[in-house]
């Protein structure tokens, strides 16, 4: 079968592989040059099944209302005249309830542990090396509201199956010693051990390597225009390359893996998807101090930051990533958000990375009001989604793409998870 895979970043990459490992004819087209250069280009770098607990939660209605208007709030809706904000936040203020949340966990932690173990057989069975560390995730509390509110998702996280561990400050502090700083206000802390992390735009560009050995083509520099149905199927996408030049391309099946551009492509086909971009911001800074940076992949769960370390030939760099704004299609870099994540890994790691040599990035990140992605069909027999991921798209990617590959390929999913009928 012939598969079009609309968009290049981590799970339109993943789902070409799984396709052409099923003997699938694929092409990837993409509006960048090069894959992975959006949402999946530099993102905080965990594979973490332990950050389970969805953003909409029973205490997220009044931490939203305290941080309305805060520049530097973690989690900050910026009020626009745009009803489908409006409507995604009804959704999601719809998904904070204990039941809720409780579902979406479950959804959430199955697909997480499933595909982190899809990426293991991967490095296993191809070699593949992306500045993986296995040291497991490390989320710390500095005050003894936020630890108490993360004792009941652990729990459920570990019925699941997910070993997340309630730990104590000082058993923190002997798995990660570069917290000694903050050890005054460390109030407990929770340890994932199978939970790893690793560059996940490198690993997307070596993916791209194994496609295009088995045959994956990519269309590069290819803007979709619009997709045309016939008959309740979907015919054709049409696209521009980057001279302008006006292309249809056709195939015998279509996956929807876009981001946060699914849904507007996906509207005037009748098909209304629950995504809105919640924009992710990015630090990365050399490390200078290797004595004081920390080992072990980390969560801050109050500052909704998450902390990787790439030591690679060319170099050792700290990334740390996290907080979503609400506020459209604006990519635009917010200095003053920027900065509250520079000046917190200062008091958290002082001396342990250049921070004048900061790079800053943010992304739009496809944010479902549930956490939970979209995977599975659409009401057109040959258009398959593959999208929503929100801050988890690393996390799920290899199993997100594997799935869908067997969902076309008419084979039942491996994995116990409510996927679009």
């Amino acid at each position: 079968m012939r598969v079009l895979v609309l968009g290049s970043g981590l799970l339109g990459v993943s789902s070409a592989y799984y396709l052409s490992q099923l003997g699938h004819e694929v092409t990837v087209l993409d509006r960048q040059a090069t894959p992975a250069a959006e949402t999946s280009f530099a993102n905080g770098g965990q594979i973490s099944v332990s950050h389970a607990e969805p953003w909409a939660n029973p205490s997220a209605p009044l931490k939203v209302l305290q941080w309305l208007g805060k520049e530097d709030a973690p989690l900050l809706f910026r009020i626009r005249a745009d009803m489908r904000q409006w409507l995604w936040g009804l959704q999601f203020l719809r998904e904070c309830t204990p039941a809720r949340t409780r579902h979406n966990i479950e959804q959430i932690v199955r697909l997480g542990t499933y595909s982190r173990d899809t990426l293991q057989a991967l490095r296993r069975d191809t070699g593949l090396s992306y500045a993986q560390r296995t040291q497991g995730i490390l989320h710390f509390y500095t005050t003894q509201k936020e630890f108490d509110g993360a004792l009941k998702p652990a729990e459920q996280m570990r019925a699941l199956g997910c070993e997340r561990q309630v730990i104590s400050a000082d058993e923190a502090l002997r798995l990660e010693p570069a917290l000694k700083h903050i050890r005054p206000q460390l109030a407990g802390a929770t340890y994932t051990a199978e939970d790893e992390s690793g560059d996940a735009n490198l690993f997307a560009r070596e993916l791209v390597k194994l496609c295009k050995d088995a045959g994956v083509k990519f269309l590069m520099s290819h803007t979709v225009t619009a997709l045309r149905e016939s008959g309740g199927a979907i015919d054709h996408v049409e696209a521009t390359d980057n001279e302008g030049r006006f292309q249809r391309v056709r195939a015998d099946a279509y996956v929807m893996a876009m981001g946060s551009l699914s849904p507007i492509y996906a509207s005037p086909l009748g098909i209304n998807l629950p995504i809105y971009p919640a924009k992710g911001y990015s630090v990365t800074m050399p490390v200078v101090d290797a004595s004081k940076a920390y080992q072990v992949s980390l969560t801050d769960d109050e500052y909704k930051l998450v902390f990787s370390r790439y030591t690679t030939e060319t170099g050792d760099r700290m990334r740390i990533a996290g907080t979503a704004e609400l506020n459209g299609y604006d990519r635009d870099l917010n200095r003053v958000r920027c900065e509250a994540i520079v000046k917190r890994v200062e008091q958290l790691f002082p001396g342990a990375g250049d921070a004048s040599q900061a790079q800053f990035w943010t992304g739009l990140r496809p944010a479902t009001p549930s956490n939970v992605p979209l995977i599975g069909k659409t009401k057109f027999n040959n258009f398959f989604l593959n999208t929503g991921h929100g801050t988890l798209g690393w996390t799920h990617a290899c199993g997100s793409g594997k799935s869908i590959a067997r969902i076309i390929s008419g084979l039942a999913p491996e994995v116990d998870f409510a996927f679009q009928k």
